[in-house]
């Protein structure tokens, strides 16, 4: 168990083992399609090592931090807060979605739980929804931040002529969308989850609710039901954001 674990009440728990058994059941679905795509002769271009997308903002339950928060160690636990006061920097900055997610990108930059020697997460067993649903079409070369976004006339044609007209796709980006269909079934898993164990749902920024996950004093006020005196601790802490730490 590492050092930063605490013992868990077993509120926390119910909620922890929702979130594992939906994970568990959207790890065996995905694996199912993925098999089935590629013995249909599609190809997916992610692997360890390809981390070109571990620069993305990431969005989470709470339920989602709390399990990543409980697998750290300390310095990993003091990287994450340091991530998350850049995201808290730069959506104070920001004055609409796209220019946050550029910025973050370039500027917040990549997760402090990837290895960037050898592009692989340090936290792979607990990693958040967004992290095990996202899966490419097209090469890494293309999930680089500000890659597509500055495209020549003939490759942006050629890129949207081939996200249109491959079926796994959106129309609009390389990613496989029916990946991202079906962990819908972990989002509704652990909303209800949250809501019987704790009152309430907090969604929010991965690096954000990671770090608050592993304050006492601010679960001990979600764990009440608390939502004023959460975000009163949040705001003592230098993490909080209407839009970067929700509840629901």
């Amino acid at each position: 168990m590492p050092s930063s674990a605490l013992l868990l009440p077993a509120s926390d728990e119910r909620v922890l083992a929702a979130l594992e058994a939906a994970y568990g059941r959207f790890d065996a679905r995905s694996a199912a399609w993925l098999e089935k795509y590629q013995r249909g002769g599609g190809y997916v271009h992610c692997g360890k090592g390809c981390a070109a997308c571990c620069n993305f903002p990431v969005q989470v339950s709470l339920a989602e931090g709390l399990l990543v928060a409980q697998s750290l160690e300390p310095d990993q636990l003091e990287a994450m807060r340091a991530h998350a006061f850049k995201v808290m920097r730069n959506a104070r900055g920001a004055t609409e979605w796209n220019a946050y997610l550029r910025s973050h990108r370039v500027h917040v930059g990549f997760c402090p739980l990837l290895n960037r020697e050898t592009g692989a997460c340090t936290a792979y067993a607990v990693r958040p929804t967004r992290c095990r649903d996202t899966y490419s079409t097209l090469d890494a070369h293309y999930c680089t931040a500000g890659v597509v976004e500055t495209l020549g006339r003939e490759e942006r044609a050629w890129y949207a002529r081939t996200v249109r007209e491959n079926p796994v796709t959106d129309g609009v980006s390389h990613y496989i969308a029916p990946l991202e269909d079906l962990s819908a079934d972990v989002a509704t898993a652990v909303s209800v989850a949250m809501r019987a164990a704790w009152g309430v749902e907090l969604w929010g920024d991965f690096w954000v609710l990671t770090s608050l996950a592993a304050d006492e004093a601010f679960m001990n006020a979600v764990r009440a039901g608390h939502v004023a005196r959460a975000v009163k601790r949040a705001k003592s802490l230098g993490l909080w954001h209407p839009e970067i730490v929700r509840f629901e």
